[in-house]
């Protein structure tokens, strides 16, 4: 018994690293789609509609027919729109930002998550993990230097798009077991693309062949990505997987010097080090809670 748990677990972390693998091409593609001209909201759109199509058989083999129908259109609703309001800022910083700066400013939200989680969630943070978020948020500073470099507002984008998913994280924490994972990613895509198409034709452009393709990419790499993130889930505890979302900054340095020839300074990893030397401390103090230490 303890083998197979052994395995499920190393088979977890495993899930989880590819997860971090894969989705920074999201962003690479989302970053070349806005270097074409194609708009954000329009990019955005995409993400969601393909997401869907893409969760369409997933969601009917969990539950059949019943899993297609919204339930709790006021909770489902407001967390589409916080995974709208998420990508949207983060795609548009990627028009500011090269994706490993993007996504070290974004790498906030797990600090912000620890931060609300008393308000939202009515779980007790201690003095210790209060002080991780204090040095964390330096981190960030340390990151977005006000003051000591030009403004950018990829900075501000992509620091909301990390507040918006943490709350994002935070609805969905609230709502966790009530239907299975890929049930609630389909009714949320769903929801979310039925809410950007509301507006999207504002904006549209006719797609040619090849960004049609890079749509279709869009939803293949986000539904792979999350759907391992789901399965590492199930086989590992959330305390052990959180901290490898960090190891996703790896991947985005690879391939933002990759396709675009860009690479963050010396500051910014300094930066990311202590937000994730936060989170690994964070994660840590969390399995001691639960496993009943002080």
């Amino acid at each position: 018994m303890a083998m197979e748990t052994g395995r499920s677990t190393l088979a977890g972390v495993a899930m989880m690293v590819g997860a971090m693998a894969v989705l920074p091409f999201l962003d690479v593609v989302a970053k070349t789609l806005g270097q074409q001209g194609v708009p954000v909201l329009q990019i955005v759109w995409a993400r969601m509609a393909m997401g869907t199509l893409m969760t369409i058989p997933l969601a009917l083999r969990v539950a059949g027919p019943r899993g297609l129908l919204p339930e709790r259109l006021g909770v489902h609703s407001l967390r589409a729109a916080l995974l709208i309001a998420a990508t949207f800022c983060f795609f548009f910083a990627l028009k500011f930002l090269p994706i490993a700066d993007a996504l070290a400013v974004f790498f906030v939200n797990p600090l912000v998550i620890t931060a609300l989680s008393p308000v939202i969630l009515g779980e007790r943070v201690g003095p210790r993990r209060w002080a991780a978020v204090a040095v964390g948020f330096v981190g960030t500073l340390i990151i977005i230097r006000p003051g000591f470099q030009a403004f950018n507002p990829g900075m501000g984008l992509a620091l909301a798009a990390g507040c918006c998913l943490a709350l994002y994280f935070l609805l969905t924490r609230r709502i966790a077991g009530r239907d299975d994972a890929m049930v609630t990613t389909f009714r949320t895509s769903l929801l979310g693309t039925v809410m950007v198409s509301a507006v999207v034709w504002l904006v549209w452009q006719a797609p040619t062949p090849e960004q049609w393709l890079l749509f279709l990419a869009l939803g293949v790499t986000s539904t792979l990505g999350h759907g391992l993130i789901v399965m590492a889930y199930d086989r590992a505890e959330a305390s052990l997987l959180a901290p490898l979302a960090y190891t996703e900054m790896v991947m985005a340095v690879i391939l933002g010097w990759w396709f675009f020839g860009d690479f963050p300074d010396g500051w910014t990893f300094f930066g990311v080090s202590v937000l994730i030397g936060c989170a690994l401390y964070i994660s840590a103090r969390e399995r001691v809670v639960k496993q009943g230490g002080a």
